[in-house]
């Protein structure tokens, strides 16, 4: 099971990134890929896809990186609790790329449904810090902490994985003291710890 990240389809990609979760059960033959994607909810679909798929195949001629990799037993028992939280998703028949919901509020609601992921992602993962359907609180996608989000404009969260973040305007801006890093719209995480 792993979480993918990679910079967005042309201006968006200067600012933000694209995530997804591919997994690999057991003795399959194929990854299974869950994502939103925008044009999927503007034709009337739903946004979620479920796709066969190179699991870290480049999202419009951008290189993924990975944000979250979980292998052996414990990978296949998270792999059956993910088409659960894929299904509670509430946004699937909406998109917008700011402030969200998108397909980072889609791989962040996954991720706080399954903490044992230990997801963190990027500060570029522009949409992940909106919190579905009109919450204001929430545990982060780590799972190590909390967050507190106005739909996803401004917002403050505070984790042992992701550190200190403020959310001004869908950007965050952060430090991580267990890496070493500090984290910039734009630019991402900036340090030691990747």
């Amino acid at each position: 099971m792993q979480v993918y990240a990679a910079r967005a389809w042309g201006w968006r990609g200067w600012f933000g990134v694209h995530s997804w979760i591919a997994v690999k059960p057991e003795n399959a033959s194929d990854y299974t890929v869950y994502e939103v994607i925008g044009w999927r909810a503007y034709r009337g679909q739903s946004a979620v896809a479920v796709s066969n798929r190179d699991a870290d195949g480049r999202w419009f001629g951008s290189d993924p990186m990975i944000v979250s990799d979980v292998r052996g037993d414990s990978a296949n028992e998270i792999i059956k609790r993910i088409g659960h939280a894929v299904r509670s998703y509430p946004h699937a028949d909406e998109y917008r790329v700011w402030p969200g919901p998108n397909s980072n509020t889609f791989i962040a609601h996954v991720a706080r449904g399954i903490p044992e992921l230990r997801v963190d992602l990027p500060p570029t993962a522009i949409g992940k810090d909106y919190i579905p359907k009109g919450g204001f609180f929430a545990q982060t996608p780590s799972g190590t902490g909390y967050q507190f989000s106005l739909f996803g404009v401004f917002g403050l969260l505070v984790a042992a994985e992701e550190g200190l973040e403020v959310n001004i305007l869908g950007f965050t801006f952060g430090i991580d003291p267990l890496d070493l890093a500090v984290k910039l719209p734009g630019f991402g995480r900036i340090g030691f710890g990747g």
